[in-house]
C-alpha cells in the first residue's frame, strides 16, 4: 500500500532538513535499513534509511529542497501500484502538513518559556503570562527585533514556531526594536569569473553557530609551549606492543591528558547557563573531525575514566562513522570541552572558536624540533604549541592558566595521568 515518507527528526534540535541528494531514483526498490537519501540537518549530513522494504514511487522533495519535520518528502509502496489519490491528498494539504495537530501533546523540552510582562496587547499562550516559544523562533525574534507578544503561535498549544516569525517578518508593524545586523556580502566590481553554489545546511549552521559564538561569548586566549618528547616515547612504546589496528596517535594521548586536567579544574569543565554555572562530573571530550561538507564533533564520553587504548579505539570508530555520515545525534552533541588538532597538516599555531555551550576549546599545533636551554646547555626538544580559547563568563585568566599548567605537566610527565 502506498504511503507517505515523512521527514524524520535526525537531531535533537532539528526543525527542518534539506535534501542533499537522493541515492535512489523513482521506481527503484530498496530493502529495510538501506539508505534512500542524505539530509542536511542543523548538526550534520545524515543518512535517511528505510524502515521496511519497498519501492520509491514518487520523490516530492528534490535535492536542495527543504522540508519541515513530518512533511512528506516521498511516496513509497509496491511497484506499479496507483498512488494518485495519495498524491492528490498531499497536494491538497490534507494530512500533508509538517505541523503537528493542535490536539497533540506538546513536548516540553522542545519549547522555551519566555517571561513577558502582561499588557493589553499581550497574547499569552499559558495562564501564567508566559509565551511558549521554540528556541529557533526566540532566536529569530531577537535577531529581527520582533515583539513576541504580538505573535499568535500556530504550533501545539499556541507555541510560537519558526514559520510564525517568518510570517511576522513580512509585517513591519510587528517590529518594535531595531533589527539586528545581518551579514550582507559586498558588491564586487571587476572581479574575475566566478560561480555560486547553495551552501549546505551544515555549512549554514556552522556559519550561524560560529558567528553567534564570537558575538555572544567573550573569548580570550592562552598559549603554552609543551615538550612532547616523553609523549612521543610513550606512543612508541604503546604501538610497539599492540596490533596495527590498535596503534594510538598523539592526539589520543592529548585527549586523555585534557580529560584528566579537566577533572582537576572543574571551572573549565563547565558551561554558563544565563544566571548559573553548570559543572559536569565527567569530561566528555568533543573531537573536531573534518568531513566533506564541513566539521562535526563526535564526543568521547567520560574520557577521564578510559585508558589511552580505549580512547584511541573510540575516536577511530566515531571518526570513521562521522565521515560515513552514520553518527547518531547523541554521539556528536553534549560535549563539555573540545580538542581541535591541525598539527597533522603542518600548522604550528592557531586559535579556535568555542563550541557553545562549552567553556573552552584547545587548538593543537604540530610538534617541531627546537633548540631549548636545559641546565645551561642547548638541547633539541620536540615543542608543541597549544592555544586555549576560554569563555570569560566562566573561566578567568588564572583559572585557564592553571588548567594549562596541569595539562602541560601531564604531557611532559605522562605518568601523572595515572595519579
Amino acid at each position: 500500500m502506498a504511503e507517505k515518507f515523512l521527514m524524520p527528526k535526525l537531531s535533537p534540535t532539528m526543525e527542518e532538513g534539506q535534501i542533499a541528494r537522493w541515492l535512489k531514483a523513482e521506481g527503484d526498490t530498496f530493502e529495510s535499513g538501506e539508505t534512500l537519501a542524505e539530509v542536511d540537518t542543523d548538526k550534520a549530513t545524515m543518512e535517511l534509511t528505510a524502515l521496511k522494504p519497498g519501492t520509491l514511487l514518487k520523490i516530492l522533495k528534490q535535492g536542495g529542497d527543504t522540508a519541515l519535520l513530518n512533511e512528506p518528502i516521498a511516496i513509497t509502496g509496491t511497484a506499479g501500484e496507483d498512488f494518485s489519490a495519495l498524491l492528490a491528498e498531499i497536494g491538497s494539504g490534507s494530512n500533508g502538513s509538517a505541523e503537528k495537530k493542535a490536539d497533540e501533546p506538546a513536548k516540553v523540552e522542545e519549547a522555551k518559556l519566555v517571561e513577558v510582562p502582561k499588557t493589553e496587547e499581550t497574547k499569552p499562550q499559558t495562564t501564567d503570562g508566559r509565551l511558549l516559544v521554540s528556541p529557533i523562533a526566540a532566536k529569530m525574534a531577537t535577531e529581527n527585533g520582533i515583539d513576541l507578544r504580538t505573535i499568535s503561535g500556530s504550533g501545539p498549544q499556541g507555541r510560537i514556531i519558526k514559520r510564525d516569525i517568518e510570517s511576522a517578518m513580512t509585517q513591519p508593524a510587528a517590529k518594535t526594536a531595531p533589527t539586528a545586523q545581518t551579514f550582507k556580502p559586498a558588491e564586487v566590481f571587476g572581479a574575475s569569473a566566478f560561480r555560486e553554489e547553495p551552501a549546505s545546511k551544515m555549512r549554514q549552521v556552522i556559519a550561524e553557530r560560529l558567528t553567534a559564538s564570537t558575538q555572544n561569548i567573550p573569548h580570550f586566549y592562552l598559549t603554552v609551549e609543551i615538550e612532547m618528547d616523553n609523549v612521543l616515547n610513550l606512543r612508541k612504546q604503546i604501538n610497539a606492543s599492540v596490533s596495527d589496528t590498535e596503534k594510538v596517535s598523539v592526539n589520543d594521548i592529548i585527549v586523555k591528558a585534557s580529560a584528566m586536567a579537566l577533572v582537576k579544574h572543574p571551572w573549565v569543565n563547565a558551561s554558563f547557563q544565563d544566571k548559573s554555572v553548570r559543572f559536569y562530573e565527567d569530561a566528555d571530550i568533543s573531537i573536531a573531525v573534518a568531513i566533506e561538507d564541513g566539521l562535526i564533533t563526535p564526543v568521547v564520553r567520560a574520557a577521564n575514566k578510559k585508558g589511552i587504548l580505549a580512547i584511541s579505539a573510540e575516536i577511530k570508530e566515531l571518526a570513521g562513522r562521522a565521515k560515513a555520515k552514520k553518527l547518531q545525534p547523541e554521539e556528536y552533541t553534549g560535549g563539555t570541552f573540545s580538542v581541535s588538532n591541525l598539527g597533522m597538516f603542518g600548522i604550528q599555531e592557531f586559535t579556535a572558536i568555542i563550541n557553545p555551550p562549552e567553556a573552552a576549546i584547545i587548538a593543537v599545533g604540530g610538534a617541531t624540533e627546537k633548540a631549548v636551554v636545559k641546565n645551561g646547555e642547548i638541547v633539541v626538544r620536540s615543542i608543541m604549541n597549544v592555544t586555549m580559547s576560554c569563555d570569560h563568563r566562566v573561566v578567568d585568566g588564572a583559572t585557564g592558566a592553571k588548567f594549562l599548567q596541569t595539562f602541560k605537566q601531564m604531557l611532559e610527565n605522562p605518568a601523572m595521568m595515572l595519579l
